[in-house]
């Protein structure tokens, strides 16, 4: 699937990528939360978070916004489990009928975790699942 990227997302790959030294995947500048989401090749979100989440820190500062950071996967499944991360997720199933639709089963005391507030984490999760697996909804069992 072939994701396309805005000039700004483009320039914040290449500023993320040279501060971090780390593979930046697809990224998302979200004006409904205020944010930009980066997809990070798997195996390199601990070089992307920095010592202490320094390198974090240094790009919000620099980009004026907050930063959230997704590890990329080779699965659908993996990749939306790793999109609802810190939250516990047991189990993701597709549903291949009509609609290609996330289930996800998550552990009750991080519901609110994987929701997020006002919904951004798993509008995150939805929007990502969507650019990269055709996925066309996440859902919380």
């Amino acid at each position: 699937m072939t994701v396309t990227l805005s000039d700004r997302a483009r320039q914040y790959i290449a500023l993320f990528e040279d501060e971090a030294g780390v593979t930046i995947r697809d990224c998302v500048v979200d004006g409904e939360y205020d944010r930009v989401l980066f997809v990070v090749k798997a195996g390199e979100m601990a070089a992307a978070i920095g010592p202490s989440g320094r390198t974090v820190e240094k790009m919000e500062a620099e980009l004026g916004t907050d930063i959230e950071l997704v590890e990329d996967a080779d699965t659908a499944e993996a990749f939306v489990a790793n999109a609802l991360a810190p939250a516990a997720v047991y189990n993701v199933t597709i549903s291949e009928n009509d609609d290609r639709i996330a289930y996800v089963e998550v552990d009750h005391d991080d519901t609110g975790v994987a929701i997020g507030s006002n919904g951004k984490n798993i509008d995150a999760a939805r929007l990502l699942a969507s650019r990269h697996f055709d996925v066309d909804d996440v859902q919380l069992t």
